[in-house]
């Protein structure tokens, strides 16, 4: 079994075509598991529209789905040493961050 040492010197060449490498746009995951999968469905949501189109679905392992929140993790952590903490405003509302404009009260 190849010691740590050697894990980390591996290297993996990965390859985009130029569909995956312009990348899409999510602000919007919704995540459901059973005990066998972890399901990410990578939406977007616009203000004024009701219905959110999954662009993405992921379908991993629960032990990929670990490796993926550790490895995020540590790269917040990076970004927020080097950037500054990511603030959230508040915490998400079925309006997912999206509010209406008030409109003035009509006047005769």
């Amino acid at each position: 079994m190849p010691d740590e040492k050697d894990v980390k010197s591996q290297q993996i060449n990965v390859e985009f075509n130029e569909k995956e490498a312009e990348g899409i746009y999510s602000n919007l995951v919704l995540i459901t598991h059973s005990p066998a999968e972890f399901i990410m469905d990578f939406t977007r949501v616009l203000p004024g529209i009701p219905k959110a189109r999954v662009y993405s679905r992921i379908i991993t392992t629960p032990q990929h789905a670990k490796m993926f929140l550790k490895a995020l993790k540590e790269n917040i952590e990076r970004f927020e040493k080097k950037f500054g903490e990511i603030k959230i405003e508040r915490t998400p509302t079925p309006h997912f961050g999206f509010s209406n404009i008030e409109k003035p009260d009509k006047i005769n």
